[in-house]
């Protein structure tokens, strides 16, 4: 097994922030400002930090406590142990809230996002969830996207969550998920970097993969439609509502929760680190760091040349031995690894999914925004670019 290195490959970038040509489908206007910053400004636009913005957040907390009053919790909040999902719940409490906490361990966690999950809980006083997957299957679930030669190898953990989540909503009665998701530091991710859909995981668990899912849900499209139109479940992002330094937020953390840093963006999952730091850069030049990076420049909690420095250094701090031990836990062997590391990339297009229905109905997808059942920046993602399968 040869240990490939980084290579930072691009011809033109972003004049505001360090998105490039290497995303599919991204364009320049006249200024060489891309797509993705002109995404985040029609967002900041329609969800502007000021006095209305509180109104509207206030109007939304008063609601969830009006329809959970008689219930035992009034919301769910999904935690990773990170700083995103960790920083909301103790935004949730803060607002007067009662949630139930909920957290999938898909076999991947690191010690410190277990620690830092239990420590919010016991601080908070809130009760914990753990739905825990079976190893097998989902490792089996993990491989098959790795074989199947697409970037999406975190759809498999997001898609569950989620799936975990309006689960558990609809046994306990609850309408209202609360979710850490926020445009200003997470920036918008590109639909071929990351694509999720039931019929795409089904698809390719079916040509790749040799167990059945049974230890944890995957949500398919009768039941996100039961969830969301007769359970009326609604999935609520808070952190587009309050001001979220992420630096501060980090120093809040620590201070008061005995928070521990694990690193890079989303890292509390071993297998994260491991997959966005190595096999994204190496196989398919995909560096997640330009979205974080992207977003931190425009909400200016980051300076552009800092960002530019940074974005060329390895993201992967392992060695050889990172390597061997992942592999190991997946169950596949260096040669095998080497194989899938030089096969030819595809993206979720080479497979069936829902994605051309999708864009058949942005009419209802529309009205459904209206409503909070389909969140703002789906409508951007998928109808702004001219998106084709890898060949």
């Amino acid at each position: 097994m040869n240990k490939i290195p980084y290579k930072y490959k691009t011809e033109k970038i972003c004049t505001r922030c360090i998105m490039d040509d290497s995303v599919t489908g991204i364009t320049f206007d006249k200024k060489g400002v891309c797509t993705f910053c002109h995404i985040q400004d029609e967002l900041e636009q329609t969800f502007p930090l000021n006095n209305e913005t509180n109104k509207v957040l206030q109007t939304i907390v008063d609601k969830i406590k009006k329809e959970g009053k008689r219930k035992e919790y009034d919301c769910i909040v999904g935690v990773s142990g990170g700083k995103d999902s960790s920083f909301t719940l103790v935004k949730v409490v803060e607002l007067g809230l009662r949630p139930l906490v909920v957290h999938f361990d898909n076999g991947w966690n690191s010690d410190l996002a277990v620690q830092n999950i239990k420590n919010l809980c016991v601080k908070l006083d809130l009760v914990l969830h753990t739905h825990i997957a079976d190893w097998e299957e989902f490792r089996d679930l993990q491989k098959s996207f790795l074989f199947a030669s697409v970037p999406d190898g975190e759809v498999p953990t997001d898609w569950a969550i989620t799936s975990v989540l309006h689960k558990i909503a609809a046994k306990e009665g609850i309408r209202y998920i609360i979710g850490g998701n926020t445009f200003r530091t997470e920036g918008t991710t590109p639909l071929t970097w990351t694509y999720q859909d039931p019929k795409y995981i089904k698809s390719i668990q079916k040509q790749f993969g040799h167990k059945k899912i049974k230890s944890f849900p995957i949500m398919n499209t009768l039941q996100f439609f039961n969830y969301s139109f007769i359970k009326k479940i609604r999935w609520v992002r808070i952190l587009y509502y309050l001001p979220y330094n992420e630096d501060e937020a980090v120093k809040y953390l620590t201070e008061n929760f005995n928070w521990q840093n694990y690193g890079g963006k989303h890292f509390e999952s071993t297998y994260t680190k491991f997959f966005q730091s190595y096999i994204l850069t190496r196989k398919f030049n995909i560096d997640k760091r330009k979205l974080h990076f992207s977003a931190l420049i425009r909400s200016n909690q980051i300076d552009r040349d800092s960002a530019l420095k940074k974005i060329i250094e390895d993201p992967y701090e392992g060695g050889f031995e990172s390597i061997s031990y992942t592999l190991k836990k997946l169950g596949i062997t260096e040669k095998e690894f080497d194989e899938l590391m030089n096969e030819s990339p595809k993206n979720f297009l080479n497979y069936p999914s829902l994605y051309k229905m999708i864009i058949l109905f942005k009419k209802p997808l529309i009205i459904a925004t209206k409503l909070g059942i389909v969140p703002n920046v789906i409508l951007k993602k998928y109808f702004r670019f001219d998106l084709k399968p890898n060949e």
